[in-house]
């Protein structure tokens, strides 16, 4: 039987496998701010969401920042490539400095357990489920989801909330 203690109870607790098949035990990244977002290649908001994702990593990653994204294909098959395909295009033509993780579900009972985590912490507005590629969910210091937003909300538009966390006025 599960005790309470087996329920994780900040991101932290997860480990991940990241694009090269490695765990990451995201317990690495206690003390920064988290921005975790499902990405995809071939989406309407890829380049706009990969663009200023891009420049609100190159502004805060110093200051304790942490982008991590995690490609999904469930949305209309929008993230088709490999893990090696999905780095080289997110690096190269949007010049990320952050992880990329492996491939994952989001929804469904196979979501990744990262993903029902962050789900059952911050639901959408239509329930749990995501909705759409790049929903972004802003996670605190100490591992705990303090907001989700929406695909549509753009990376620069929520740099305030990032920067209330990161304690920098």
């Amino acid at each position: 039987m599960a005790t309470p203690s087996d329920k994780p109870q900040s991101v932290h607790d997860f480990t991940v496998k990241d694009a090269k098949g490695n765990d990451v035990n995201l317990s690495q990244y206690k003390g920064k701010v988290l921005l975790i977002v499902n990405v995809a290649s071939q989406c309407g908001l890829t380049n706009s969401n990969y663009t200023e994702l891009a420049k609100v990593y190159e502004k805060y990653k110093d200051q304790g920042l942490e982008i991590l994204a995690f490609p999904c294909n469930q949305f209309g098959s929008q993230e088709p490539g490999t893990n090696e395909e999905i780095v080289e295009f997110a690096c190269t033509k949007f010049k990320a400095e952050y992880p990329i993780f492996d491939k994952v579900k989001v929804n469904g009972s196979d979501a990744n357990p990262l993903y029902k985590y962050l789900k059952s912490s911050k639901g959408g507005y239509f329930g749990d489920g995501i909705k759409w590629n790049f929903t972004k969910f802003l996670v605190d210091k100490d591992g705990n989801v303090v907001d989700r937003y929406a695909p549509t909300t753009s990376p620069l538009s929520i740099e305030k909330d990032i920067k209330k966390q990161l304690g920098i006025a």
